[in-house]
């Protein structure tokens, strides 16, 4: 009886170790499950914000059978794709605001050619003013932020390319790629990173009811939302009786925010976090870059995240309804942007007069 009663209560805790460890199992199992769905569905949300970002979607390289090597030519290939890594990078970064009542007119608010150096991973921003006088032999003499909503209502297909090779002409310089961002990506982006510490430095109060704008920051710091941040950065004029902000200091408070947001990246918080923030950048972001270049810089984020960046800012004066640039000072600072490309000597006379200050 005794030996009967110890087989069972030992049948029995076999049977309940069983039931445990298939039901441990299931919870694993599902575990797994969930996250290779999940893991799909990210990479889906990738792939799918990459082809709605990048203007070239899919090109050869992704379909075409690798070329055999020559013999003899692998170290020379090496050689030249290292040299190729360590080449400065150039973008033109533009900023446009396409919200309802902003009328559509997609004049870029924010304009800034843009050098990284993958070596020193460091980043050289020019900013240019809005409103700064520009002149074009083809298209006339107008402000800055002007040119890009010129060709994308001629031939929005070629937007980016025209808008691109303009800018490399004024500045006398090879743009490699342009990225355009919508001000909602920027907000939408902060607010999923949880809002940034800023010291505001002094009270900014702006209405504009035709747009909807309304920026209302008092001096101080504080923690911003991302319709707040995006206010601390656009703000320049008042119509409430606060000071006035100069074209110098709102780009500072640019660069401010762009190395708050670069820091913030690190901490993204799992992989539920990745995906909101890569659903925003599909619906805000459109680039010539093609999406295999897009593919990899991203998955390589952390190696190449700039370690440093300057902001350089040209001196100029108000003279409605333009702001001209100084001629010295447009000079020293166009040459300091361009000096990481080995680029040489500029025109001076091209480039007095592509910005207006000589006929």
């Amino acid at each position: 009886m005794q030996e009967r009663s110890k087989r069972r209560k030992a049948q029995r805790s076999k049977s309940r170790n069983r039931k445990t460890l298939l039901s441990v199992t299931a919870v694993l199992g599902t575990c797994l499950i969930a996250g290779a769905v999940y893991a799909g569905t990210l990479y889906y949300k990738a792939e799918r914000a990459l082809d709605r970002i990048s203007a070239s979607g899919t090109t050869p390289s992704e379909t075409a059978s690798p070329a055999s090597p020559m013999p003899g030519t692998s170290a020379e290939a090496d050689a030249a794709d290292a040299v190729d890594e360590n080449k400065p990078l150039t973008f033109l970064l533009a900023g446009v605001d396409n919200r309802s009542g902003s009328g559509g007119t997609l004049n870029t608010d924010v304009l800034m050619p843009v050098v990284y150096e993958p070596v020193s991973k460091k980043l050289s921003i020019l900013s240019i003013p809005r409103d700064m006088k520009i002149t074009s032999s083809d298209i006339g003499t107008h402000k800055a932020n002007y040119y890009y909503a010129y060709y994308y209502s001629h031939n929005k297909g070629e937007d980016l390319s025209k808008t691109k090779e303009f800018y490399s002409s004024i500045l006398q310089v090879d743009i490699d790629h342009m990225i355009l961002v919508n001000f909602e990506a920027f907000s939408s982006i902060v607010d999923e990173l949880g809002g940034l510490d800023i010291d505001v430095p002094m009270n900014m109060r702006y209405v504009d009811n035709a747009d909807g704008t309304n920026i209302n920051l008092t001096k101080g710091m504080q923690h911003l939302s991302g319709k707040e941040v995006l206010d601390f950065v656009r703000y320049r004029k008042s119509n409430r009786g606060t000071a006035e902000s100069s074209d110098i200091s709102r780009n500072e408070r640019q660069q401010e925010v762009l190395n708050l947001i670069l820091g913030k990246l690190d901490s993204v918080n799992g992989l539920a976090q990745l995906g909101d923030i890569i659903d925003i950048l599909g619906e805000n972001i459109r680039t010539d870059i093609d999406k295999v270049q897009l593919r990899d810089w991203i998955l390589n984020y952390k190696s190449m995240k700039p370690s440093s960046s300057e902001l350089i800012t040209l001196d100029s004066v108000w003279k409605s309804p333009y702001v001209y640039a100084k001629e010295e000072d447009l000079l020293v600072k166009l040459q300091k942007f361009r000096e990481p490309l080995g680029l040489p000597a500029l025109d001076k006379q091209q480039l007095l007069h592509d910005f207006g200050i000589t006929d």
